[in-house]
C-alpha cells in the first residue's frame, strides 16, 4: 500500500496516524491530503484518503465535507453515490463554501442524487457566484439568459458572463457575443460598468 522513498517517510506516516487517531485535525488533514495526492513517498490511495477526510468531515470541517462530496460523486475510494455527495455538500454549502454551493447547484441542474430542480440550481449558483466562484458566475449567467430556474434577465446574464470573462473565462467571453446581441449599446455599457465594479471589490478583498 505504501511506497516509501526512505524509512523516515514510513515513520512520518505512522506518526501522523497516531496523532490523527488522537484527534489532531492538522495531522488528519495532512494524512488525508498525502493519500489523496500520493506524495511524501506514499502511494496514492483514495480509500485511505476518504477515510481520513470523513473523519474531518464528521467533525464539521467544511473543506473536508466538500472534498468528501467530490469523492462520492466521482467514486474515488468509495462506490459512486450522488446522494452521499449531496449530503456532504449540503453541510459545506450551508457554511458558505462556494465550491460546495456550485457543486450542489450542479446536482440540481442535472438531477443527480436529487430531483432535477432548476430553481435550486440557480439559487446555489447565485450564492457561489457572489462569493467569487468563476464557473458559477458563467453558469448563472446562462441560466439568466435561458430563463431556467430564474426569471429571464438578459442584462443580468450579460453582467455575470462579463464578470467571468474579466477573470479569463474564455467560454464566458464567447457567450457574451450571443447574449449581447439581445441588448442595446447602453444596456451593455451599464452591465460592463457593474462588472468592472464587482472586479474592483474582488481585488480589494484579495489584498
Amino acid at each position: 500500500m505504501l511506497v516509501c522513498t526512505s524509512v523516515f517517510a514510513q515513520i512520518d506516516v505512522e506518526e501522523l496516524k497516531i496523532r490523527a487517531e488522537a484527534g489532531d485535525k492538522s495531522a488528519t488533514r495532512q494524512l488525508a491530503e498525502t493519500y489523496y495526492l500520493g506524495r511524501n513517498g506514499v502511494e496514492q490511495n483514495f480509500s485511505e484518503a476518504v477515510r481520513w477526510y470523513l473523519k474531518l468531515a464528521q467533525q464539521g470541517d467544511v473543506r473536508a465535507q466538500t472534498t468528501v462530496g467530490l469523492m462520492y460523486l466521482r467514486g474515488y475510494g468509495v462506490p459512486r453515490d450522488p446522494v452521499a455527495a449531496h449530503h456532504w455538500w449540503s453541510f459545506a454549502a450551508a457554511a458558505n463554501d462556494p465550491g460546495a454551493q456550485y457543486d450542489l447547484g450542479t446536482l440540481y441542474l442535472l438531477g443527480e442524487g436529487v430531483q432535477q430542480d432548476y430553481a435550486q440550481a440557480a439559487r446555489w449558483y447565485q450564492q457561489a457566484a457572489q462569493r467569487g466562484h468563476l464557473q458559477a458566475q458563467h453558469d448563472l449567467g446562462m441560466l439568466y439568459y435561458q430563463g431556467r430556474g430564474i426569471e429571464r434577465d438578459v442584462r443580468s446574464a450579460y453582467y455575470w458572463l462579463k464578470v467571468a470573462a474579466l477573470q479569463g473565462d474564455e467560454k464566458a467571453e464567447e457567450h457574451l457575443k450571443l447574449v449581447g446581441s439581445d441588448l442595446n449599446a447602453d444596456e451593455i455599457r451599464q452591465a460592463e460598468v457593474r462588472a468592472e465594479e464587482w472586479m474592483k471589490k474582488l481585488k480589494k478583498s484579495l489584498k
